[in-house]
């Protein structure tokens, strides 16, 4: 019996957001439509969603075609499957706003879909907008907007064109965006504006933000919730880099031996603000411990012993004395100013307990005035022991990076110890090969038992030898004993399995060929020398890659457009060969390639990272010609768009060697 692949989506976040059940009833629909009028119109949406049992007893026709109007200008635009069932949830995102969400919801809406109905919290707004009106006050573009008054939709507004978001996280990460890349122009056409909101999903993804079900249309709307979901973690980012060993060091002092510095490694950062927190807390006397940034600190108590701790000479009793919590919360407001903790919550913040608010400014009392003076040079010694090297610490960050941007239930703090109980690896297994994991035999954390965790590495092993990765020699006890190694191995294979997946699902309806290593290779040397460019690369890792004019010229080959050569430079010089491969990344951001790696990783022409990026270019520029491939019928014929014509002939008359 053949296996059943079912409906593939090229965007997997989008496909996420259905059951197969419900791609094949909705594909069904699409292609009968097609059949019969030889392509899908928006004006041809309203009669088919209306016979669909989600909107038939919610819209008339007319509502959804004005429904509809509002995202087309339009409506004889043809549209291509994706776009079909974008605009089927954002309709969905319309009915259950409109029926409360009751039972003609769908199973398959996703929370971030159902937006239009979410209250917005009016002090976090504010919150945030004092905090973009402080940072970007100097900035030479958005300079001119600023000041924002927090009690207008002015921060939306000013958001819809995509400069504010890529220059937050630029703030929140320096150097993260070349903004060079960015389009800034008083009024930019759509084309621009989209440019922009791509980057910034794209870098706000490569610094560790959550954006599954987040679309650049969500951006140019600009969704009050949506967007200040995304503020807040570029500013939580922010305000929580410092939180780890590398930045700083004395945070051994918070650990009693070795075992404990391991631990506190692996922590995440906002776990780590309230240790330290707890620590400073104990030496003060408060006898309560805090457990969150919410409940525990509502009465101010808390705030008002750790600035007496930390900042004696500003705090003073009267914050300790006053029994009104709102009165408390005030005066520890008044002291932190002192510490030159800007004010960007309320007693009234502290008071109700907001938890985003709380974290943001114990996190500024950290940054402000830590109290962590003492090293022991032991735990210090350990401390650096356990320190990755840079490439090391670059390949980690990465795959850190990638796994979070897959949407899996667990969040990664630390690849090297979250993963060795298996259950993140064989979430990550599931998403990339759909059915390829047995949960009957896998254990979920907390695990107690040892032998439950090899169970599960096991069976990571097991799917992986599945999908022909190498893992001679390699068990399921090595991934529980961290072997630093074998897990970067692993989970490069499994990247470049799941990129190499993309690629092919997209090219379903040619000869259904595997892509290999060399087929990229041929694919990126052909579309630079049909562009009348004279760049080549022997291999992945060909040393003359490192001056990043290649990859420019690649990026101008797929789009002509994207690449400002005013700015490029021969890449001879160390200075010259970062500008250049700063400005790749953000230029492939900005076309819509999902990458997480750094300039780095093309300077020193790390060959993994340039196979990723090669193929996210290959991957986006084969996209095209599929979004608008509109005669399907089934079965599946097999049918050469003129790209991937290129991909099969080039692949055939070359004979380049995997790298």
């Amino acid at each position: 019996m053949s296996s059943f692949v079912g409906v593939l989506v090229s965007d997997q976040e989008l496909q996420s957001q259905f059951t197969q059940v419900e791609l094949r009833t909705l594909k069904s629909k699409y292609v009968s439509e097609r059949t019969q009028s030889g392509r899908v119109t928006v004006g041809d949406l309203p009669s088919i969603f209306k016979k669909l049992k989600t909107f038939s007893e919610i819209f008339t026709e007319d509502e959804i075609k004005a429904a509809l109007a509002e995202s087309y200008g339009n409506m004889d635009e043809e549209i291509d499957f994706e776009s079909f069932l974008r605009a089927h949830l954002n309709l969905h995102a319309q009915a259950v706003a409109k029926d409360g969400g009751t039972k003609s919801s769908s199973s398959f809406l996703k929370a971030a879909t159902t937006t239009v109905h979410h209250a917005i919290n009016e002090s976090e707004k504010a919150s945030y907008v004092a905090h973009i009106n402080n940072c970007l006050a100097e900035d030479k573009f958005l300079g001119q907007f600023l000041p924002i008054d927090p009690s207008s939709d002015a921060l939306f507004d000013l958001a819809k064109d995509g400069v504010l978001l890529c220059k937050l996280i630029n703030v929140a990460v320096p150097g993260t965006i070349d903004e060079r890349a960015i389009n800034t122009k008083k009024i930019l056409n759509p084309w621009e504006r989209n440019e922009n909101h791509t980057l910034g999903l794209n870098s706000a993804k490569a610094i560790g933000c959550t954006v599954v079900n987040i679309g650049t249309q969500d951006l140019v709307e600009g969704r009050p919730h949506l967007l200040l979901g995304l503020i807040s973690q570029v500013l939580k980012i922010q305000l929580l880099a410092d939180l780890n060993l590398k930045k700083t060091p004395q945070l051994v002092e918070l650990v009693e031996d070795d075992k404990e510095v391991e631990e506190l490694i692996s922590l995440a950062p906002e776990k780590v603000l309230l240790k330290w927190m707890n620590f400073h807390l104990k030496k003060a006397g408060y006898e309560k411990e805090v457990t969150n940034f919410s409940s525990d600190l509502k009465d101010g108590e808390a705030y008002a012993y750790l600035l007496n701790a930390l900042a004696p000479e500003v705090a003073g009793p009267s914050a300790l004395t006053t029994s009104d919590p709102t009165e408390r919360a005030n005066l520890v407001l008044e002291q932190a100013e002192r510490l030159d903790c800007k004010r960007y919550l309320t007693p009234k913040d502290i008071v109700e307990g907001s938890p985003n608010l709380n974290l943001a400014f114990v996190a500024q009392i950290f940054q402000h005035r830590n109290g962590l003076t003492t090293v022991d040079s032991q735990k210090m010694s350990f401390a650096e022991m356990m320190t990755d090297d840079a490439e090391t610490s670059r390949e980690e960050r990465c795959f850190r990076l990638w796994i979070n941007s897959l949407g899996i239930a667990t969040y990664v703090n630390n690849v090297f110890e979250d993963v060795r109980n298996g259950w993140v690896l064989l979430e990550v297994l599931d998403k990339v090969s759909p059915g390829s994991v047995n949960w009957k035999l896998a254990t979920k954390p907390p695990i107690k038992m040892p032998f439950r965790k090899v169970e599960n590495c096991n069976q990571v092993i097991k799917i992986g030898k599945d999908l022909n990765f190498s893992l001679v020699n390699v068990a399921g006890n090595d991934i529980v004993q961290g072997n630093k190694k074998l897990l970067l191995a692993f989970l490069w294979q499994l990247m470049r399995f799941t990129m190499l997946q993309l690629l092919k699902n997209l090219r379903s309806h040619s000869q259904g060929k595997e892509i290999t290593d060399a087929d990229i290779l041929n694919w990126a040397n052909n579309k630079v020398k049909k562009a009348g460019r004279t760049s080549q690369m022997d291999s992945f890792k060909d040393k003359n890659l490192s001056s990043g004019v290649f990859f420019l010229e690649l990026l101008s080959a797929v789009e002509p457009r994207v690449v400002n050569w005013s700015l490029v430079t021969k890449g001879e010089t160390d200075e010259d060969k970062k500008l250049n491969a700063t400005y790749i990344i953000s230029v492939a951001r900005k076309l819509g390639c999902s990458i997480f790696l750094l300039p780095e990783d093309i300077i020193e022409v790390n060959q993994k990272m340039i196979l990723i990026l090669a193929a996210s270019i290959m991957y986006w520029s084969l996209k095209k010609p599929e979004e608008h491939f509109h005669r399907e019928s089934a079965p599946v014929t097999p049918v050469e768009s003129e790209n991937e014509k290129d991909v099969v002939d080039d692949t055939a008359s070359e004979n380049a060697s995997t790298p």
